[in-house]
């Protein structure tokens, strides 16, 4: 029976941070975990070795963000500045000392430029990829394709209005997105009296349903490959509201005091400040958590529904939550509390499926590793005709493959206690059938390395 089992434990826990754990990424490769803490610390760990490929003081102040971007890292932290490095690849197993963490000289990764920000808010950035863009070296040569992005960051002066900027040119190309809301009444419910202005932004997301492939509307040395159509801007806000902006002019690259942005819709759903969003991959769906204890859900594609019959709110018994992730099929989120637990619900009912308890203070950061359908797996791992000459290799490749699999059910956490928690959870894409043929229960995020494991592995950077 389920209540029978013994509590799940993380399968693996990261002790390098000296400072609690505000940030957490993992690569869509799934082969690196980058964490953030509060004294500016940047530590990026391969999950194949889980020791430190480096670890360096990116700011100087506490990490907001850190996000992988084509070959390069972008950091976000409270000192008000967003800065891109070069990415570091793993060592080779020679520059290692034995059997131990510690590396030789930690290669440290090296600046490339900085974006002066507003960090007043703790609103870490949000990063839209673009498609890359063919630059010509001379007529009749090879071209190279450089990686363009979108960023959302607040607005340099108001916090309660946002800007969009572009990489690598570093050129803002909309301000004041939203300025006008604090100037709107809210119209408090006897629900939300008290807080009669908007605040803050909180947290945000831009994403885009079309990203164009030609120039529109300017000159093909000024602004080429900005998504024009259905640009999408979704802020949460200090006083529990989340409003969905669009931008409508196709004709013009550049708006300023949010001309040209439309409010699709504008819900209220918390009664405290939103501490934390998370939107689905497919942009489907948003989920938000606060200090109360109500998760609020969002629909993102029927934009012509009632707004307050589509956004729902669900409350739980657990007030006071800091963080959410959603996994990458959309089935599955996890809520980090102030308590330290990790909460675990589907995310169409936001049904209970379980606690994951290790951390004795808040949780402040999740992330769930990337599927495998996700990472664009095609067929067995491996190059064609490897592990064909002998049972050692193909041995191999089985290893790889099943390290591969266990890796991709990964849901990381990061904690003011200083640690990372690596746990790794059961298959949730499982059919009923399959389900039934396993004659255990797995409850409270038990499974294959969570709770069949009494082994803890700590990794260590030197």
């Amino acid at each position: 029976m389920g209540s029978n089992l013994p509590p799940p434990s993380p399968s693996h826990l990261l002790r390098s941070h000296s400072s609690p754990v505000n940030a957490l990424y993992i690569s869509q490769d799934n082969e690196r975990i980058y964490s953030g803490d509060g004294s500016g610390t940047v530590l990026i760990t391969s999950t194949r070795t889980l020791r430190a490929i480096t670890k360096w003081n990116a700011h100087t102040e506490g990490i907001l963000g850190i996000e992988e971007w084509d070959q390069n890292i972008i950091t976000h932290a409270r000192d008000n500045k967003l800065h891109l490095w070069t990415r570091i690849e793993e060592p080779p197993a020679s520059m290692r000392l034995g059997g131990t963490a510690a590396l030789v000289d930690l290669p440290v990764p090296t600046l490339l430029y900085s974006l002066d920000v507003n960090s007043l808010n703790f609103c870490r950035f949000s990063l839209l990829r673009l498609s890359s863009q063919s630059t010509s070296v001379n007529d009749g040569e090879s071209s190279s394709a450089t990686e363009r992005a979108l960023v959302a960051l607040p607005n340099l002066v108001e916090s309660g209005a946002a800007d969009i900027w572009a990489l690598p040119s570093c050129e803002r190309l909309h301000a004041a997105i939203g300025q006008q809301l604090n100037k709107m009444d809210p119209s408090p419910t006897e629900e939300f009296k008290g807080r009669n202005t908007y605040g803050i932004i909180m947290s945000l997301h831009l994403y885009s349903t079309t990203v164009a492939t030609e120039d529109i509307g300017g000159s093909s040395s000024s602004l080429p490959l900005w998504p024009t159509k259905e640009l999408r801007l979704l802020c949460a806000y200090e006083n529990g509201s989340v409003v969905l902006h669009k931008y409508t002019r196709r004709d013009k690259m550049k708006s300023v005091e949010g001309a040209g942005w439309e409010i699709i819709w504008n819900v209220r759903l918390h009664i405290e400040s939103v501490m934390a969003m998370r939107v689905s991959r497919t942009n489907n769906i948003a989920l938000t958590v606060s200090a109360d204890h109500i998760v609020g859900r969002y629909e993102l594609n029927d934009e012509s529904a009632d707004p307050q019959a589509s956004c729902i709110k669900h409350r739980t018994k657990h007030p006071g939550n800091g963080c959410i992730a959603i996994h990458d099929h959309g089935k599955v989120c996890a809520v980090g509390g102030w308590d330290g637990k990790i909460r675990l619900y589907s995310t169409k009912s936001l049904k209970p499926l379980g606690t994951l308890r290790y951390h004795k203070v808040a949780c402040q950061a999740l992330e769930f590793a990337r599927s495998l359908d996700c990472m664009g797996r095609v067929g067995a791992v491996g190059v064609e005709g490897q592990g064909k000459g002998g049972n050692k290799d193909e041995d191999e490749d089985d290893i790889d493959e099943r390290d591969r699999v266990a890796r991709s059910r990964w849901l990381i956490g990061g904690g003011k206690d200083h640690r990372v928690s690596i746990w790794e959870l059961m298959d949730f894409e499982r059919k009923g059938s399959q389900k039934k043929q396993n004659p255990r229960p797995r409850v409270e995020g038990d499974s294959k390395g969570v709770g069949d494991s009494e082994k803890v592995e700590d990794a260590k950077a030197g």
